[in-house]
């Protein structure tokens, strides 16, 4: 019996996200990108899946990550921080993915400057976590394996209780 390959995630945050725990505190909390990663590769080990780093400032360099990642991974979690209100080039990039993608942000972009409330990539990926702090990276990590296992959601019975 020949062992299944493990899955791999690549993981992409963009700009400014290195300067975590030190940027605006009272927004995005005091935890750092490095801590962010070492959370995401304990559930990572736990899920059984491999994760691919990619960090950048430019925007041209993550859409250069997307573009190789094409047949290469099995899903995308991504951060793209102010590229999220702006780039189309990412946008464009995600498109030509034909894994799931989950967005995700630390703060809730939904109740920032309008300015931020607008994300151009929320309408073609397969889902987004926002303003749940830096365990967010987190969460859509085990969203996005639990889709590539084709887990069910949870039933939400009459009253708001949740069975499986």
């Amino acid at each position: 019996m020949t062992e299944q390959p493990r899955r791999r995630i690549l993981v992409v945050h963009g700009a400014n996200l290195e300067l975590l725990g030190k940027r605006e505190p009272s927004v995005y909390g005091s935890v750092t990108l490095a801590e962010i990663r070492t959370a995401m590769e304990s559930g990572a080990a736990r899920r059984e899946v491999d994760l691919e780093w990619f960090s950048s400032n430019h925007e041209g360099e993550i859409v250069d990550a997307l573009g190789g990642a094409l047949g290469k991974v099995d899903g995308v979690v991504i951060n793209p921080g102010g590229y999220t209100h702006t780039s189309v080039a990412i946008r464009d990039a995600l498109l030509a993915l034909s894994v799931p993608v989950v967005e995700v942000h630390i703060s809730n972009i939904h109740a920032r400057e309008d300015f931020r409330r607008e994300s151009l990539i929320s309408d073609v990926v397969t889902g987004t976590i926002s303003g749940l702090g830096a365990g967010g990276a987190c969460y859509a990590l085990d969203a996005l394996v639990d889709l590539l296992e084709g887990a069910s959601l949870p039933t939400i019975a009459p009253g708001g209780r949740e069975s499986r």
